[in-house]
């Protein structure tokens, strides 16, 4: 049976009726001092994220996801991103809700920002069972708060999780345990880009789809698209040309597209060109602003590039990024391919190598040519 442990060493049963009253949320706020807390940390646009006690609701069935029969809530839409992020193979069901009649401002088409009491909810599930679903509520310009809910064994209710996670949730696999995020897990990706809500911007709603996207899933009756968003006045400004020119990776081959897709979402959110890791030099980000011919940032700053990590390859050490027709010499496909906790990317959140994945980028890495570098 699973369970939670509290900040006092009481170990509470998920079957039980007793919760946690209050978690650790973050705050994307702008007026605390990078040094107020432990898991403080500099953000873009001059926030900081911060360690704050906000009351949440105890159950996952108060948080305003469902109706009093158990069916989701009809303001809650349902959305599904071209290129979802790889959690061990997990099943995820996605909603959001905006304010009636607000819009989201997307005048930065790459840092989208919402309406305060917009909130984005995701489930997880692995052999139909479900494990956690976690909410992002935005509740001003400079505030989101995170939160997880962790399902009982009856699957009747998900129960708020403690600011410190929950380790060894649930077993994927033999031997293999999926780990719910704790408050600080949560701003590492979070923290990372030019707005706290992932998963849901110009390309993971693009209406043109990419069939090669490792996991993808099918969109699903009343799914929220760009054209959904247009048509219903829900972006400012109003940006008819995502529906006239749906946002795509700028890569002409099918493999190349994908595996930059693939990219974007499970290394770009770390790995781009406006979080704290801009200073490494490259980014994997894929970004909506760029001009229509530029190479994809996945190529334009890593060809070339090294790292800190090196591998090797016939007797000799390679620190290369990106090795065009050399996957075993790429320092980036044999990151994403370890499961060591020194060397793994991502570095949390996964404790199985993707291996669709790994096929794929291999297979997009042996195609490219040297002269990509151009």
């Amino acid at each position: 049976m699973l369970s939670v442990r509290r900040a006092a060493p009481v170990v509470v049963g998920l079957t039980a009726t007793l919760v946690m009253a209050v978690t650790t949320s973050f705050l994307w706020a702008t007026d605390t001092p990078a040094s107020a807390d432990a898991f403080a940390g500099a953000l873009p646009n001059g926030g900081h994220l911060t360690r704050e006690v906000s009351a949440l609701p105890e159950r996952l069935s108060e948080t305003g996801l469902y109706l009093a029969d158990g069916s989701i809530d009809p303001r809650n839409r349902p959305f599904v991103p071209v290129y979802p992020l790889w959690t061990d193979g997990a099943a995820k069901r996605r909603w959001i809700r905006l304010p009636e009649g607000a819009r989201i401002d997307v005048s930065d088409i790459d840092a989208w920002r919402f309406p305060p009491g917009t909130i984005l909810w995701k489930e997880f599930s692995w052999r139909g069972r479900k494990v956690e679903t976690r909410m992002i509520r935005v509740e001003s310009d400079s505030q989101v708060t995170f939160a997880a809910y962790v399902w009982n064994d009856s699957q009747t209710e998900a129960l708020l999780a403690p600011a410190e996670g929950v380790p060894r949730a649930f077993e994927i696999v033999a031997g293999k345990r999926h780990a719910i995020p704790g408050v600080a897990d949560c701003g590492a990706c979070h923290k990372s880009g030019p707005t706290p809500v992932l998963g849901f911007n110009a390309l993971q709603l693009s209406d043109e789809r990419d069939p090669l996207a490792p996991h993808a899933a099918a969109l699903g009756t009343g799914a929220v698209t760009l054209r959904t968003l247009v048509e219903e006045d829900r972006l400012q400004p109003a940006r008819p040309e995502l529906v006239t020119r749906p946002p795509r990776i700028r890569e002409r081959d099918p493999v190349g597209r994908a595996a930059i897709g693939y990219l974007s979402t499970n290394c770009g959110v770390c790995h781009n060109a406006r979080g704290p890791l801009t200073r490494l030099g490259f980014s994997l980000q894929h970004d909506a602003s760029g001009a229509p011919n530029a190479l994809e940032p996945a190529l334009a700053t890593t060809l070339g590039a090294t790292g800190r990590f090196v591998v090797s390859h016939d007797g000799a050490a390679s620190a290369r990024l990106l090795v065009p027709g050399s996957p075993s010499e790429s320092v980036l496909l044999q990151r994403m391919s370890s499961r060591r906790s020194a060397v793994q990317m991502p570095p949390l959140g996964t404790v199985l190598a993707d291996m669709a994945a790994i096929k794929l980028v291999s297979r997009w890495i042996a195609g490219l040519r040297a002269a990509a570098s151009r």
